[in-house]
């Protein structure tokens, strides 16, 4: 029986879904930050996870091999806007509806970076002093948003801070897949790696929705890796022992 795979539209999610159809895989669309709940619910067997709720649903699902979504400098689609400067941030009411491992790159940011800690988080509609905005969202806003004097990108924050990528979310299939189902599935999300990328890498045409050129695009996908090497292993370490410090 083939899975029900939950598919991320977001542009650096796209590689991974070329393949999935044909071998007949059925796609669920799903936003990032809900995969968790559909996995839990059994409405999906697969789907990419935000790296932060991936640590959440290890008593249900496995990783799928090594992959992922990994910036390996800049982001560029996830960005933090501020009225004032990150170090003034401290105690700060900070609006997200983004996923929650943009949310928690923030707080650890903010504390390794300038020992300040994250005040109140509302919703976009509310009264704030920064914003988070992630994946295509963030790509439509990437050049600038009127009244915030200061925009960070947070993956780049990472980069600069550690001198390692920053991965934003992996692979996990239910634990109750068979092995058989999980072989296909790894063998399309390679096939994704491959031909998926290399397809984004020659595109001739705009994405109009993200006000992106084609050239924008490429440079944007050069920017990400899709599978956990020796870099991505240490900074999932790293960034675990920083969340633990700041639960502390």
């Amino acid at each position: 029986m083939a899975l029900n795979v939950g598919q991320v539209i977001d542009l650096p999610f796209e590689p991974f879904y070329i393949d999935m159809e044909r071998r007949g895989f059925t796609l669920a669309p799903v936003a990032l930050k809900d995969a968790p709940q559909a996995l839990r619910d059994g409405e999906i067997d697969a789907a990419p996870v935000s790296l932060v709720d991936g640590f959440g649903i290890e008593d249900i699902c496995d990783p799928v091999a090594g992959f992922c979504l990994s910036a390996v400098k800049r982001a560029t689609s996830s960005l933090l806007y501020s009225k004032k400067p990150l170090e003034e941030l401290s105690g700060g009411v900070v609006a997200t509806s983004t996923d929650s491992t943009t949310r928690k790159l923030f707080q650890v940011l903010l504390s390794k970076l300038h020992q300040g800690q994250a005040g109140d988080f509302v919703e976009l509609p509310e009264e704030h002093d920064a914003f988070t905005v992630a994946w295509d969202d963030a790509l439509r806003r990437r050049r600038g948003v009127r009244g915030y004097e200061h925009r960070y990108d947070l993956g780049e924050q990472w980069n600069n801070m550690t001198k390692l990528p920053f991965v934003f979310a992996r692979w996990f299939v239910n634990k109750e897949a068979t092995k058989e189902d999980i072989l296909v599935l790894e063998d399309t999300l390679y096939v994704g790696l491959e031909d998926g990328v290399d397809s984004l890498y020659h595109l001739s045409e705009p994405k109009d929705h993200l006000l992106m050129m084609a050239k924008d695009i490429t440079e944007y996908i050069m920017g990400y890796r899709y599978f956990v090497g020796h870099s991505e292993r240490k900074s999932i370490e790293l960034f675990k022992e920083y969340l633990d410090e700041l639960s502390a």
